[in-house]
């Protein structure tokens, strides 16, 4: 397989060649988790319909749920009007955080509303 050279030629990558991916609860817009891709995840992810990430510490593609069964179907894929980040509107099955809980986003608010 390989990334539509349409798709590819409007992201803009890091120099890692990853762009970044937020991926977001579908019918609550909740934001669930932030990883990174390079072409091949998102091929991977546009194809399967599976969230597929790139790891930069293990240095490999990772399909989210592929180990705690915690699977992301992808409903929508967009890329932002730079091309730098990709946003997944999911369907997640339990946890989309490594620490087991929903959303990555639970832990620390540093600014509330009033």
């Amino acid at each position: 397989m390989s990334l539509d050279p349409k798709i590819a030629a409007r992201l803009k990558r890091n120099s890692d060649g990853l762009v970044c991916a937020v991926a977001q609860q579908r019918g609550t817009g909740e934001v669930l988790m932030v990883a990174w891709m390079n072409d091949e995840a998102l091929d991977l992810t546009l194809s399967t319909r599976k969230g597929t990430y790139f790891s930069r510490s293990r240095q490999r593609l990772w399909v989210k749920g592929e180990t705690s069964g915690h699977v992301q179907r992808v409903h929508e894929v967009r890329l932002d009007c730079d091309g730098d980040t990709v946003l997944l509107v999911v369907d997640q099955e339990g946890a989309a955080c490594h620490t087991g809980d929903h959303t990555c986003f639970d832990a620390d608010v540093l600014l509330a509303a009033d």
